[in-house]
């Protein structure tokens, strides 16, 4: 009792803290993304451009379009080590974001370094210096709101520049996802039901079985379940998307959740893992599509042309 009563006080703190940040994120509304005319042309491929370059720009800082289809403006970058985290795989030059998202991370762990067995938290992948397209790796994490969250509890919070790229985070997963496995702890709970009740959060991906322990555990309070959302992989870390933040009316975000826990839905992927559906046909007459290609720089909002040219 008193350890579930600790946990609620955290979750409630974490919650307020965020809401004193952005009062109105909740209610948001998905905001029109401009998409380029004046560089209607230019065909460089996004990821070639935005790969490479080193720092932030020098401007406000702000998300435009979605988080698979966009850039940011004005980035933070997460200090590579804090009292409670450690930004991991220095190399990629990945710990860049928004500032909500910085101030996200650091509010979760120090929740995470509250529970037993936990330090804080390894934190993966975040975005790159301007966002945009990676030239390794996710489709998404482009307008610095998304945030990778490592599954391994970390129980030491000095590692070097090497060490943080030869540590390797530990899988959750058994049965290909359908079910967890034996690393799997009340305390993964604990963070993962934290880091959703926070109303920055729009949706959080984990593997399907992490989703159906979730929905076992949980006896009180299952609002927060909405957003945890089934998802291939996922099993070495949990992947938090933050809402687009308020006044941010470049920034595209993701449809809600459909209504309900979701609980249903994620045993229907567990379903489909143990029992997998025959192929769909394919018709022989269909007319191929053809290949899309890389995204270009035409096909990002207008916005990031100047996000990208920034000094």
């Amino acid at each position: 009792m008193v350890g579930i009563v600790k946990t609620s006080i955290l979750i409630a703190a974490l919650a307020l803290t965020a809401s004193c940040r952005n009062t109105n994120v909740s209610q948001a509304a998905p905001a029109a993304v401009v998409i380029s005319t004046q560089n209607a042309g230019d065909n460089r491929v996004a990821k070639e451009v935005f790969g490479y370059i080193p720092a932030a720009s020098n401007q406000q800082s702000e998300a435009f379009g979605g988080y698979a289809r966009g850039c940011q403006a004005g980035a933070v970058q997460l200090p590579e080590t804090g009292a409670t985290w450690q930004a991991m795989r220095l190399s990629r030059n990945r710990n860049w974001a928004q500032p909500d998202t910085v101030d996200y991370v650091q509010d979760l762990s120090r929740f995470a370094a509250m529970m037993d067995g936990w330090d804080g938290i390894y934190v993966g992948d975040m975005s790159q210096p301007r966002g945009g397209p990676m030239l390794t790796g996710h489709a998404s994490h482009q307008t610095g709101l998304d945030a990778d969250i490592w599954m391994l509890p970390p129980n030491r919070l000095n590692l070097n520049r090497q060490e943080r790229e030869d540590l390797s985070s530990i899988s959750m997963r058994r049965d290909r996802g359908a079910f967890t496995n034996s690393s799997w702890t009340e305390q993964h709970m604990q963070l993962l039901r934290a880091a959703a009740s926070d109303p920055r959060t729009a949706r959080i991906f984990v593997f399907p079985g992490a989703k159906i322990a979730m929905c076992n555990w949980e006896t009180g309070d299952r609002a927060w379940l909405n957003r945890i959302r089934p998802w291939y992989g996922h099993h070495y870390h949990f992947h938090v998307r933050l809402r687009c933040p308020d006044g941010d009316n470049g920034c595209e975000n993701q449809a809600p959740p459909p209504a309900g826990d979701g609980c249903g839905d994620a045993q229907n992927w567990v379903n489909d893992i143990l029992n997998p559906p025959p192929p769909t046909p394919v018709d022989p007459n269909a007319t191929p599509r053809a290949p899309r290609g890389p995204l270009t720089m035409a096909r990002l909002p207008v916005q990031c042309l100047a996000v990208a040219q920034s000094q």
